[in-house]
């Protein structure tokens, strides 16, 4: 019987950096998942997501999470595709750091997204686990380009873009859950990109390639 990573060549990928490893989120590390989230990942009525998907009652919020997930694999093509990648510290589950991207194939462009729960913040590992998508990104898939955003108040995640190299690409007003907020775009290219003291180990990559169409 085939091995569920020759079904899914996904599921084999990992990509490890001095204190993470990161890897797609498979249905076993969901109850993981929900856990952290269900820790708490920002101070209440400040979520800094469009979706405030954290502020669900906790009885929904695992279904809601296990659904997007879902959602995400079975969306995944060459044309379109969301890498939802699971964060592992010292072997708990703390976040997700995500890379997404349309029409790779002509437009070399990824955008990154993120969570780490309140417990793990403060000690770099956010800023650790982007320079892991990013250096998967352009070393690995040959990206060029890489956007994220951010509320104009979210100076955490403002500050690790800019430690990173991303430059400021505009603002725009936004809907965001029932309010309403300035939202902060950031571009970073290959040749600007602030690379970390360390090389990314990754395995398991080169049937993920063939899978996404590279």
């Amino acid at each position: 019987m085939n091995e569920l990573n020759a079904i899914w060549p996904l599921f084999g990928l990992t990509l490890t950096t001095p204190r993470l490893e990161l890897h797609p989120i498979r249905d076993a590390d969901l109850p993981a998942a929900v856990e952290a989230a269900l820790s708490g990942i920002h101070a209440p009525g400040k979520s800094p997501f469009s979706n405030p998907w954290t502020e669900l009652p906790n009885d929904e919020l695992g279904a809601n999470m296990a659904q997007w997930y879902w959602r995400c694999r079975a969306g995944m093509n060459p044309e379109s595709w969301t890498l939802l990648l699971g964060i592992w510290h010292q072997g708990e589950f703390i976040g997700c750091q995500d890379l997404e991207a349309k029409s790779f194939a002509s437009l070399k462009t990824v955008s990154t997204g993120s969570w780490l729960k309140r417990a793990a913040q403060g000690q770099g590992l956010g800023k650790e686990m982007r320079a892991a998508a990013l250096s998967y990104a352009f070393d690995f898939l040959n990206a060029e380009v890489a956007t994220s955003e951010a509320a104009v108040w979210n100076k955490q995640s403002l500050g690790v873009s800019t430690s990173l190299g991303y430059e400021p690409n505009g603002t725009y007003r936004a809907q965001w859950g029932a309010g309403v907020v300035e939202v902060q775009r950031v571009r970073l290219t290959a040749g600007s990109f602030i690379r970390p003291d360390w090389k990314l180990k990754v395995e398991g990559h080169d049937a993920a390639a063939k899978f996404l169409g590279m």
